[in-house]
């Protein structure tokens, strides 16, 4: 029996959960769902990785559930159990002292909600005095690379799964921030009502993210690509086959891109001189899933006209930036504790 757990940073998020333990890496990167009996909410079937193979293809006894929408929790008793399956996962369950663990959260975040995210986590075996919150655009910005603790702006725009959050870092703090409720998720329900719109079909959520993958894209592609999806007919309810081309899925994604860029011209918009001029000089960072829609950087550097970067394996950065803490946990004591333009509103 191992007497003391490794410290852990975990990256909890609505599309996916990622656990990176101390001298080992990443060692969880799971879809955040759970699979559980309609009848019983408690009765789970499959969590992670086994519950997404699981999706579309179940009886109706039993339904998915995500347990964080928005970034989120919207389900406290799942989010429980899943943090405590992850985490077992991770470092085992036979341990006589708690691990510490360092926890990503949205910068838009009420003082219930991070009370919440706590419970949860010392229900999944975390030690209560020993846990540390830590914003997600500040870890993504961390693993990342950036100098987030030098008297230099640096700024990051998170997409994940269902929030993108754009804030510039300085001195080891969130300077000014911006969340909105659009993320990797809202690009793949724009594909889907789109489908729903022009073609009457109902397509799955695996179906709208496969399109997004093949021809999601935020400038129109030079060479017009076609994929054959199928679906259910809204009107029969039988079976449908449509062909949908990159041009039409442009013009379904531009919406939620609109809404991102305008996130990040509300930050620069209110970052001091000096480090709106760092920027100016180091770029926009992009961090997260949806940071890799295609030609999602060009677009952004083109409507701004500064130069915006994509991170080397965007959705692991915040990961990344929770295990450099639990790597060295003295660091901690380096984040600042206040924001003087935080904006904790949204859109």
């Amino acid at each position: 029996m191992a007497f003391k757990a490794p410290d852990i940073g975990i990256d909890i998020g609505t599309a996916n959960t990622r656990i990176y333990v101390k001298k080992k890496g990443i060692l969880i990167d799971e879809p955040s769902i759970l699979v559980v009996d309609r009848g019983g909410r408690h009765t789970i079937r499959a969590i992670g990785e086994e519950a997404k193979s699981l999706l579309g293809r179940t009886s109706g006894d039993v339904s998915a559930v995500r347990p964080l929408a928005e970034g989120m929790i919207r389900d406290f008793d799942m989010t429980q159990y899943m943090l405590q399956y992850f985490v077992r996962k991770a470092i085992g369950a036979s341990r006589l002292v708690k691990p510490r663990a360092v926890i990503t959260i949205p910068c838009r975040i009420s003082p219930i909600e991070r009370r919440a995210i706590r419970k949860a986590a010392v229900y999944a075996g975390i030690r209560e005095n020993q846990l540390q919150l830590v914003e997600k655009p500040f870890a993504a910005a961390l693993g990342s690379g950036l100098p987030v603790f030098e008297p230099t702006g640096s700024m990051v725009v998170d997409i994940g799964g269902g929030t993108t959050e754009a804030a510039v870092i300085s001195l080891g703090g969130v300077v000014v921030s911006r969340s909105i409720r659009i993320g990797g998720i809202k690009l793949d329900e724009a594909i889907i009502n789109y489908v729903k719109r022009e073609f009457n079909m109902l397509i799955g959520d695996r179906t709208a993210e496969d399109v997004k993958m093949t021809l999601g894209a935020a400038l129109p592609l030079k060479e017009e690509r076609r994929v054959l999806v199928r679906g259910r007919d809204m009107i029969t309810n039988l079976p449908q086959t449509a062909e949908i081309s990159s041009g039409r899925v442009y013009e379904a994604l531009q919406a939620p891109c609109q809404a991102i860029l305008a996130a990040i011209q509300h930050v620069l918009e209110r970052t001091p001189p000096e480090l709106a001029g760092d920027v100016m000089r180091s770029g926009i960072h992009l961090t997260g899933g949806g940071a890799q829609l295609f030609g999602l950087d060009q677009y952004i550097a083109s409507e701004l006209d500064m130069p915006v970067l994509l991170a080397r394996e965007p959705m692991n950065c915040a990961a990344r930036g929770v295990g450099h803490l639990a790597e060295n946990i003295e660091a901690l004591h380096r984040i600042g504790k206040s924001s003087f333009l935080r904006e904790e509103g949204e859109e």
